[in-house]
């Protein structure tokens, strides 16, 4: 069964850090601190300055940075990925049926807007 992807807002901005594709970026265009808030997924990689479509709103493809249960909660960690959302910043949700059973996978999860 293909994973649901489904990006409805998708915007551009300029990378102030080398960003990683499927990973959470801020708002102002870094790696998001552990917890911290966020606008959205980059879509590619990008270098310092170049342009990375950031989708901020729908299902995205994120890659984990730890195991994570079925349908839960996700914050960010110091490196943009997703882990089980635990004080920080809530930055999305995973669709029904996605988990993680440990760091470098990638799953499907509907952002939410913070």
């Amino acid at each position: 069964m293909s994973k649901p992807y489904n990006p409805v807002l998708t915007v551009g901005a300029p990378a102030a850090a080398a960003l990683t594709a499927n990973r959470f970026v801020t708002y102002a265009g870094a790696v998001p601190a552990a917890g911290a808030g966020g606008c959205g997924v980059a879509r590619s990689d990008a270098a310092i300055g170049e342009r990375v479509p950031i989708d901020v709103l729908g299902i995205v493809t994120i890659e984990t940075g730890g195991a994570i249960s079925a349908n839960a909660l996700v914050e960010t960690d110091n490196q943009g990925r997703a882990i089980t959302r635990n004080t920080g910043v809530v930055l999305a949700r995973l669709t029904h049926g996605q988990s993680a059973t440990g760091a470098g996978q990638f799953v499907e999860a509907i952002l939410i807007p913070n």
